[in-house]
């Protein structure tokens, strides 16, 4: 009887080291481009918003001229059609070319050299870097900034008193013409206060959110998420915002000699005619206009990374 002397050994299983995660280092513009798309949807929700906030302020409402969003919106559809809800609409684009670029392009930069690919940024790391893409960001649109508001506003003035500027390149040149360089950077400050409120609660909460949606409820990388994460931020974002909205919109329509009074001057005028209650005064049109651009304007930054990945193949 013979045996089996031989000795079987056990071959361990190869495994395969992980492979490491690679950064991917989207392009500068993504953000500028993803809102100027985001601009071209929502501009008629932001022109009839500043139409109907300018008349009541301005007291130049015509008897039996809409007081309402929507209403507003249907009279210039009405009176001017559909090329009419699009009046400023090359301000607008403008705006988000130079202000959007900055900040979402400083903001994306910022979270590619100072976190890791692994692990996800800390809050107080994306707070800091959202509040410098903002400050910075807000400068380098304060031009279009100022013409975007002067013109949505100039419907809303006496025929007299408009503007009537042809389009953003004319609004600079004549603007610089008239009332010099620093007319451009006219409420600057509070403009980039604005903008690192903006930043810090829009670019940030989504960031945040999206983390929630996607680690913690284990929702998958899609357009629900997109969206869920979005109109939160969007909400976070106008309610931030909403005190130095009303001082910027006001302080940049304003004429040579109201512009040289004090922000406190301007805070304290404010405060005497309408109360502690003008910090959120147009909340909720803000946000009927903020919100679906907020929602947009990352729908399209996703749908762009989207394609990226897929053209380079990662």
């Amino acid at each position: 009887m013979s045996v089996d002397t031989s000795v079987k050994t056990k071959v361990a299983p190869v495994v395969a080291e992980p492979r490491p995660i690679k950064k991917i280092h989207y392009p500068f513009w993504f953000g500028g481009s993803a809102s100027c798309f985001a601009a071209a949807v929502t501009h008629p929700l932001d022109l009839a918003n500043q139409t109907v906030s300018e008349k009541v302020r301005l007291q130049t409402r015509a008897p039996g001229a809409p007081t309402s969003m929507l209403g507003t919106f249907v009279h210039v559809f009405k009176n001017n059609g559909a090329l009419g809800l699009y009046s400023g609409l090359s301000a607008a684009i403008l705006r988000q070319m130079t202000y959007s670029t900055a900040r979402f392009g400083i903001y994306e930069e910022l979270k590619s050299r100072f976190t890791g690919p692994s692990a996800p940024p800390s809050l107080p790391n994306l707070l800091w870097m959202g509040c410098v893409s903002g400050f910075l960001g807000g400068i380098a649109g304060n031009p279009a900034d100022v013409l975007n508001v002067r013109m949505q506003s100039d419907a809303a003035l006496p025929p007299d008193q408009r503007r009537n500027y042809k389009h953003a390149v004319d609004g600079l040149i004549r603007m610089t013409r008239t009332e010099g360089v620093t007319s451009l950077f006219r409420g600057v400050w509070p403009n980039s206060t604005r903008a690192v409120l903006m930043t810090a609660s829009q670019l940030v909460t989504y960031d945040i959110f999206k983390q929630i949606c996607t680690a913690q409820l284990g929702m998958p990388d899609s357009i629900l998420t997109h969206f869920t994460a979005s109109i939160a931020a969007g909400f976070v974002a106008t309610t931030v915002c909403s005190p130095v909205d009303v001082i910027k919109t006001r302080v940049m329509s304003a004429s040579s000699a109201e512009s040289k009074s004090s922000i406190t001057h301007l805070l304290k005028d404010i405060y005497r005619k309408e109360g502690i209650s003008w910090m959120f005064r147009g909340w909720v049109p803000a946000f009927v206009r903020l919100g679906p651009h907020t929602i947009a304007t990352f729908l399209f930054l996703e749908e762009h990374k989207k394609l990226y990945r897929k053209i380079k193949g990662l």
